[in-house]
């Protein structure tokens, strides 16, 4: 990434109101996602205007109902205002380290809009008192270098200055206490809470950990209003969101949407006519059957009423031909490959259920062993990985009802034999890199 520091163009004097809120359209993605690169920093602050004071920041945000993107949809405002609360001087720590293999989204961010990301992250810790600021990313991503390149830029002009950290490049590593562990300790692995991090976090400090788009988020808020905020999206989570779209559509890629967009309206015409489910949030998310679902609004608590969750914003569309118990099982085995080996849930329960997955794909009988181990694994871990595993087949158990039935009959359907869908990465081994 290129340009000369936001000096040479001193779009700090012009009144912040010559700046126009974006009304329609894309808002993080606003002027940039066209040209696939990233603007320095006098192109981004000519196009959103100085950075604001953040004095009543955490009020504003509060105000927004802002919740975080990056899987858990925690209200933001209630995030900040705990770490707020502490005690000891605070830390803030931006989560761009997108472990989610086929979800692009923080990247996209990252790579056209990286000064977005940077204002929240000074906005955050200047509403927090403090000026110790972290940007994580998985070591090796190629965002890496316009990241780092942009913080140069900003070099004499924040009060607050961004470190940048690789993490290693591993799935639950982008956990936030796996975060916190990281930089306490080099080990990228998760731990037991609590306390949480907004409670004792990086050295013991009060820690804010929010995702690289919530934080760009915060600086649009804390520029154009909660009121501005509000005017797309749902009533109970406004706003937009960065989603991928991938499987069996005609234009896969990552898109911003109004919260509340149905599925149909994100996925559009299918890439071969035929979508037969969608996973919806991710490895760790839930499976929906089309037609039915077409019309679920893509909204937590709409998500949630049916027992799914919007997790990371990922949409994966299953052509009608593939089997889904097989592309389940081979997820699940890389979400058990992918375990931190700390607890007995992940370490054991996990391949327990890839092997009745594997039978049950090629017309073992395992159905209802395979529940009752769904059932003794969610809710026993350090993180909530194993629950995510567990949410992914028991989602499968009730999208392909009816391949299940005849799987389990000793009929595997033919979808068994055809080439997989879904990119599932090589697991990296669970004794090796972590550090």
């Amino acid at each position: 990434m290129s340009g000369r520091p936001a000096r040479d163009r001193d779009v700090t004097t012009v009144p912040s109101d010559v700046f126009a809120a974006p009304t329609t359209g894309p808002r993080l993605m606003a002027g940039w996602a066209d040209t696939a690169r990233p603007a320095d920093l006098g192109a981004h602050l000519g196009r959103y205007g100085p950075l604001p004071g953040a004095a009543a920041l955490i009020d504003t945000v509060h105000a927004a109902g802002l919740r975080g993107r990056g899987g858990a949809w925690f209200p933001t405002g209630r995030k900040l205002a705990a770490v707020a609360s502490g005690r000891r001087r605070s830390v803030v720590v931006a989560n761009g380290a997108e472990s989610e293999p086929c979800s692009d989204k923080d990247h996209a961010l990252l790579t056209v809009a990286p000064h977005l990301v940077l204002d929240g992250i000074v906005l955050a810790a200047k509403a927090l008192g403090t000026d110790d600021a972290i940007m994580c990313v998985h070591r090796g991503d190629p965002v890496v270098a316009g990241v780092r390149a942009a913080i140069a830029q900003r070099a004499g002009f924040d009060s607050v200055a961004v470190r940048l950290v690789e993490v290693p490049a591993r799935f639950v590593a982008s956990e936030e206490s796996a975060l916190v562990n990281f930089l306490n300790t080099g080990e990228a692995r998760p731990v037991d809470t609590p306390p949480r991090p907004f409670e004792r976090g990086v050295r013991g400090r009060p820690t804010l950990v929010d995702n690289v788009e919530t934080l760009a988020n915060v600086a649009l808020i804390a520029r154009f209003g909660a009121d501005w905020f509000r005017s797309v999206g749902t009533t109970a989570t406004p706003g937009t969101m960065l989603i991928t779209v991938g499987g069996a559509v005609a234009r896969p890629g990552v898109r911003e949407i109004p919260l509340g967009t149905t599925i149909s309206g994100v996925l559009g015409p299918s890439g071969d006519g035929s979508v037969g489910a969608v996973l919806v949030g991710g490895f760790g998310g839930n499976w929906v059957a089309l037609p039915s679902a077409a019309d679920l609004r893509l909204a937590p608590e709409d998500l949630g009423a049916v027992g799914g969750s919007l997790g990371v914003g990922l949409l994966l569309a299953l052509p009608a031909y593939a089997c889904g118990l097989a592309e389940t099982a081979r997820i699940a085995r890389y979400l058990a490959g992918e375990s931190a080996t700390q607890c007995g849930p992940c370490m054991f329960g996990l391949p327990a259920i890839v092997g009745d997955l594997d039978a049950l794909t090629h017309g073992a009988p395992v159905v209802g062993r395979l529940r009752h181990r769904l059932g003794v694994v969610t809710g026993r871990g350090a993180c909530a990985h194993p629950d995510g595993a567990v949410r992914l087949a028991a989602s499968a158990l009730t999208a392909f009802a009816d391949d299940v039935r005849a799987h389990a009959a000793g009929r595997p359907c033919a979808g068994v034999g055809r080439a997989p869908v879904i990119r599932v990465p090589t697991v990296t081994g669970p004794g090796l890199g972590w550090r």
